[in-house]
């Protein structure tokens, strides 16, 4: 059921990760969620990538942070699919967003771009050429989940019609309205929710990803145990256990055991 071999446009499709130091994201992130790091290398034999696997199959990704990102938390990455990455960011314009990169060729893996919305929440884009996105999602220690949090809800709902064709479901939650993009085959695409009550005035809008672990309480044990932190949780959520959780480097991350569901 986790298997992808495709996503259709306006689908989220891909995480990575922009990190300070690689090699020990490497070393926090395969042993938290038994991953296997498959670097890629150019034809001078420098670094340029690292694909996270599961089972030999791509999970995430992970690349090194940029100069001007310098003295940044690491951050993780949300991509959604397209089939023209130009004419999308060029919708993203017409409704008030901002390009932060225009579509670029990425060897022949494919074409990405990024953009902020009108709120400052940066998002990316992909057009597959060899490289599809995630092959593995919605399973145990798998991408299963990406949620924006912003503190201009109403003002990005439309936004994001304009871009992706969006349209929403409405959840009553504890912090307010959740927003359930429609679609997929697990109950929606994405979620959208007000920043919550309480949150640092110093966390940007932002779009949060979130990973499925068997057990919420021992991941967090374990993540504290490599040097991470458990910024919030675990606690029960209306879907399941929740927790926020912080890799070494500062890189926030959420996981998710789900509910069990009546057969």
């Amino acid at each position: 059921m986790g298997t992808r071999t495709h996503y259709d446009a306006g689908t989220p499709c891909w995480i990575d990760l922009m990190a300070s130091d690689v090699d020990a994201a490497a070393a926090f992130y395969t042993a938290l969620f038994g991953w296997e790091a498959d670097d890629q290398y150019d034809d001078e034999g420098t670094r340029i990538y690292t694909n996270f696997l599961l089972d030999g199959k791509v999970v995430a990704g992970m690349g090194s942070q940029p100069a001007e990102m310098a003295g940044m938390p690491p951050m993780w990455n949300s991509y959604v699919a397209t089939d023209d990455v130009a004419a999308t960011l060029a919708r993203v314009e017409d409704a008030g967003g901002q390009v932060m990169m225009p579509s670029m060729e990425v060897m022949t893996e494919g074409h990405m771009g990024i953009f902020a919305d009108p709120s400052g929440a940066v998002l990316s884009l992909w057009q597959a050429g060899d490289h599809i996105g995630a092959q593995v999602v919605n399973q145990t220690n798998a991408w299963s989940w990406n949620e924006l949090m912003t503190r201009d809800l109403d003002g990005v709902l439309p936004f994001y019609q304009a871009v992706f064709g969006w349209e929403t479901d409405v959840m009553d939650m504890p912090m307010g309205p959740y927003h359930v993009v429609r679609g997929g085959e697990e109950g929606g695409l994405a979620g959208m929710m007000g920043m919550p009550p309480g949150m640092p005035d110093q966390v940007p809008n932002h779009w949060a990803v979130y990973f499925t672990v068997a057990d919420a309480e021992a991941t967090a044990a374990r993540a504290r145990d490599l040097g991470g932190m458990v910024a919030n949780g675990p606690q029960p959520s209306g879907v399941g256990i929740l927790a926020t959780l912080h890799d070494p480097q500062g890189g926030s991350f959420n996981v998710m055991q789900p509910t069990p569901q009546d057969d």
